[in-house]
């Protein structure tokens, strides 16, 4: 370095302290989330797709891998592996001495490519949640889909099921993940309806139902299905002749970012299905094999959640109370 400065010299120059507690944790009214999935070199899958739309909507991400590979697995090579159970437990480990489960307002949880990981997120959600009960955790039980079936072991879907739902603010498992949660068909609303009965999310916490074609879904037309005590709702978008690795992880990103920005949990889907869709067109137009997040309509509107109103907590769709720091409302 330049001078032979230190980073920690370099900090202090500029007028930050540097310890145990940084400035950011103590004054910075940004939502601030965790995001516990995967992470590839190329491409848009897991936290290479959520963490940039969560970051352009104002938000402060945390991204923690559970797996890092080179690319998809549709690709004709793929290099990487799930991080070894130490690695990510010190990963963890140093988001604690941190402080970011005391600090976050949301963590988002996604792919994870080994039991030993996942029964680590597991204990770090549970943690999280007993220091910081206002915090809102979204579990995309990323696990498996209707052509693939189920593309993680059975014992890392257990896991989701079992430890991880069983938390949730707001699950967003598409109907494969849905049916095999929970032992239902899903074809029909009475369906779903009864799959959230069976689904082990707590009674106060709301099932986003993705990508559901159902019997009465209209003509072109995919929808998701908002289900709790304090709503019901369906929400129809057009369905594009297109399935693109990152569609989900993108969606739960935008899920999260609408709820950080004060949208209620019906505008929250439809601005993250309107998102989405324009990432699949561009996608499509391009050619790629995956999702993409360049399309310029689709970076100006993320940065409009930023302009959101913060939403009443006792309107349809809110969860729990915003928080505020230093007596200032995040949002």
């Amino acid at each position: 370095m330049a001078g032979g400065n230190t980073p920690s010299v370099g900090l202090k120059a500029a007028g930050w302290k540097t310890g145990a507690t940084d400035w950011t944790a103590k004054h910075d009214p940004t939502p601030f989330v965790i995001s516990i999935q995967s992470q590839v070199v190329f491409g848009h899958v897991g936290n290479s797709a959520a963490l940039f739309p969560m970051q352009a909507a104002g938000l402060e991400v945390a991204a923690i891998p559970t797996v890092i590979f080179s690319n998809t697995p549709d690709y004709p090579t793929l290099r990487g592996r799930a991080l070894p159970p130490e690695f990510f437990s010190d990963l963890l480990q140093g988001a604690r001495e941190r402080g970011l489960p005391e600090r976050a307002d949301f963590i988002l949880t996604g792919y994870i490519g080994s039991l030993d990981v996942a029964m680590m997120v597991a204990d770090f959600v549970a943690e999280a949640k007993a220091v910081n009960p206002q915090l809102i955790y979204v579990c995309d039980p990323v696990m498996g889909d209707a052509g693939p079936g189920l593309y993680v072991p059975e014992a890392i879907a257990d896991v989701m099921r079992d430890r991880l739902l069983p938390m949730a603010e707001i699950a967003t498992p598409n109907p494969f993940e849905l049916s095999w949660l929970t032992g239902q068909s899903v074809a029909t609303l009475k369906d779903l309806e009864t799959a959230r009965t069976f689904l082990r999310i707590a009674s106060g916490a709301h099932l986003i139902a993705t990508g559901c074609a159902l019997e009465d879904t209209p003509a072109g037309k995919i929808e998701s299905v908002i289900l709790g005590a304090d709503i019901a709702s369906r929400h129809p978008v057009e369905h594009l002749p297109v399935a693109l690795p990152g569609t989900g992880d993108l969606f739960a990103g935008l899920i999260v970012a609408g709820r950080a920005r004060g949208l209620s949990l019906p505008q929250t889907v439809e601005r993250a299905q309107r998102l989405t869709s324009r990432a699949l067109i561009h996608a499509r137009t391009l050619g790629a094999g995956e999702v993409v997040l360049s399309e310029p309509e689709f970076l100006r509107e993320l940065l409009t959640f930023g302009s959101c109103l913060p939403l009443p907590v006792d309107a349809p769709g809110a969860i729990g109370t915003h928080r505020v720091r230093n007596g200032r409302s995040p949002h």
